[in-house]
């Protein structure tokens, strides 16, 4: 996988990427986004769902064990990267797929956004302004703001993190796996509690 920046970006002017309202890789991961356990499962599992083209976005929010509770993809055409602009439709898929959690003290979900693009894995100005959006619907929203994942030719990459892999990527087949589907491991106990489990398990 290729990693860096892409020239044309290199050349924004800080009152730039203000005006356009996007974030650098580094204002990223300088602002304490969470970390995720096990992100090519969740790679895996929305594009299992969702089988994301070029141009198509999947917005998804985990519960605090990384389950997925809710998701929505969408194909967002836009001629300029204005976060404010990616905010709106981020924020308008969230009240349209969970409740917000504005009465919280702290949030508890997390919000993560794949994005399936052309070009290379090289942060873009427009997925600055996807993660200046995905910030600001979160806070507005009640949740946690969490990874910005881009798919590509070359694969999926989180953003601000440097962890990827080659597969999936954006023309690939969907792998038979969803996260949302997978059941919650058995607990691990010896004895009889364990070949009871097992049999329900067998019996399913």
């Amino acid at each position: 996988m290729t990693f860096g920046f892409a020239p044309a970006s290199a050349a924004a002017s800080t009152s730039a990427a203000s005006a356009n309202r996007l974030l650098e890789p580094a204002e990223w991961a300088a602002a304490g986004i969470p970390l995720l356990r096990d992100p090519r499962e969740v790679v895996s599992g929305l594009h299992a769902r969702h089988h994301p083209q070029p141009a198509t976005a999947v917005v998804a929010v985990l519960d605090p064990d990384e389950r997925l509770r809710a998701s929505a993809s969408f194909v967002h055409r836009q001629a300029a990267a204005d976060g404010w602009m990616f905010r709106n439709v981020l924020l308008a898929q969230l009240r349209r797929i969970i409740p917000h959690d504005l009465r919280r003290r702290t949030p508890v979900r997390t919000a993560v956004l794949l994005y399936c693009r052309e070009g290379d894995a090289r942060w873009t100005e427009e997925d600055g302004a996807w993660m200046w959006g995905l910030r600001d619907a979160c806070t507005l929203h009640g949740l946690r703001c969490g990874a910005y994942i881009t798919l590509t030719r070359d694969g999926w990459q989180v953003l601000g993190e440097g962890r990827g892999g080659r597969r999936p990527h954006s023309a690939s087949a969907p792998e038979p796996f969803a996260m949302s589907e997978a059941a919650p491991p058995l607990p691990r106990t010896g004895g009889a509690a364990s070949e009871v489990l097992r049999r329900a398990a067998a019996a399913r």
